[in-house]
């Protein structure tokens, strides 16, 4: 049974007593259409245990619009900081971008959690001081992807890539991509992203997003908007962000669906739906996003790029010996990739970029963090291998634009 057709509340230790006497014969018996081996369903089962793993105290607990269910824990009591001793890390401001902020005709989003929002049952769609929200991960989600690995993987169909890299023989017919870059040493970067919700149909994902990468087999950090019916439920764009240490071989994953980002901020929800969404012809709503290495720490602020923007962190030490477990960044990225092997979705607005201002997906106000100090303009290259699909046009203008681009297209069957 779905959130949608629960007539109580999902219940949070309901839910964890049921995953915890649940075995592979019944699991598969209920769900004859999604195949799992035995070996993977246990694989999958000890996982979801770990990621609840002594979490006594879940105050609150809410679902969204769209089914999907929320639990306030601990922030001690995340993923990433169980059994940890010490506090997490204090984020510092990161260096401002040139600004002004707002863009005529563009509007800010919100952010996600607020009390103001009250759900379907009742319930304050916001989470208490000293916790933060955590999307359910079920077993049924787990389930869809096959195995454990596959869940952690940033797309269903095998390895996941950076738009450039990834060596171009990875999974090449699969993704789709159009964006700007520079080959620059940073410590992070900054844009705004203005947030669509294309049709994505039985295709696989549509997103706009930053990287922050450098190495081979490379290593990110990324944030952005994504539309992803097959993990989140839903049509509409969802707050992501996503890491690799490796190529996207044998780590990374999504949101908190594995022990890796420190959250401390409670008033954004990673999987949670963004809103309200660009209008054609009308107002644009935009996402700030911005990551920072500091302290050893690759920090994500959205809505600004101050202490109180501050979202969380992903710690060095993932990167192993790597280059982003010191902050030495060598490439900054943004723009659109889309993904499936038949027929590609749109991306975007579903415009190609010379549709422009109202009309075509963009990145504005584009600035890199050099590792030397403060926040430098980007100077961006646009690349676009399916320009049959998906433009990309970089531009320079005056405040509050700066280094600007649009990106998109209506995707289809012939992406070349």
């Amino acid at each position: 049974m779905s959130p949608r057709e629960e007539p109580h509340f999902p219940d949070f230790s309901a839910f964890i007593d049921g995953v915890r006497a649940v075995d592979h014969a019944r699991f598969s018996a209920a769900r004859p259409g999604t195949p799992v081996a035995a070996e993977d369903f246990d694989a999958m089962k000890a996982h979801v245990q770990s990621l609840y793993a002594g979490i006594v105290d879940v105050p609150h607990s809410f679902v969204d619009d769209n089914g999907q269910i929320f639990d306030c824990v601990p922030v001690g009591s995340q993923p990433a900081l169980r059994g940890v001793a010490e506090a997490p890390a204090a984020p510092v401001d990161a260096p401002a971008a040139p600004g002004p902020a707002v863009a005529p005709q563009s509007l800010p989003l919100l952010q996600q959690l607020r009390s103001d929002r009250i759900d379907r049952f009742g319930h304050a769609m916001a989470c208490p001081p000293g916790t933060i929200a955590l999307r359910r991960i079920t077993l049924d989600e787990l389930a869809r992807r096959g195995t454990l690995r596959d869940f952690f993987r940033k797309s269903p169909l095998g390895t996941g890539r950076h738009p450039r890299l990834s060596p171009p023989a990875v999974q090449a017919g699969l993704h789709k991509y159009a964006h700007a870059y520079q080959v620059a040493g940073n410590l992070g970067g900054h844009s705004f992203i203005n947030v669509w919700d294309p049709a994505v149909g039985s295709q696989i994902f549509s997103l706009s997003q930053q990287w922050y990468a450098a190495g081979s087999p490379v290593q990110t950090v990324e944030c952005g908007w994504q539309v992803y019916p097959g993990k989140y439920g839903t049509t509409q764009p969802c707050l992501f962000i996503y890491w690799t240490a490796d190529g996207y071989q044998r780590t990374g994953c999504y949101n908190h669906d594995c022990s890796a980002f420190v959250q401390t901020n409670p008033n954004w929800a990673f999987g949670g739906t963004l809103g309200p969404v660009s209008v054609p012809g009308g107002a644009q709503y935009e996402l700030e996003v911005t990551w920072y290495f500091n302290g050893g720490n690759w920090w994500l602020y959205l809505g600004g790029t101050t202490v109180g923007n501050a979202v969380g962190y992903y710690p060095g030490s993932l990167f192993g010996s790597g280059p982003l477990a010191s902050g030495a960044a060598s490439d900054v990225d943004y723009g659109g990739e889309v993904v499936d092997n038949t027929a590609w979705p749109p991306m975007g607005s579903g415009l190609f970029a010379s549709a422009g201002w109202q009309f075509a997906a963009y990145h504005r106000d584009v600035v890199y963090y050099p590792t030397a100090g403060g926040a430098a303009q980007a100077s961006l290259t646009a690349s676009q291998p399916s320009a049959n699909c998906f433009t990309c046009d970089v531009r320079h203008a005056a405040p509050p634009w700066n280094e600007y681009f649009f990106h998109g297209g209506p995707g289809g069957t012939a992406c070349t």
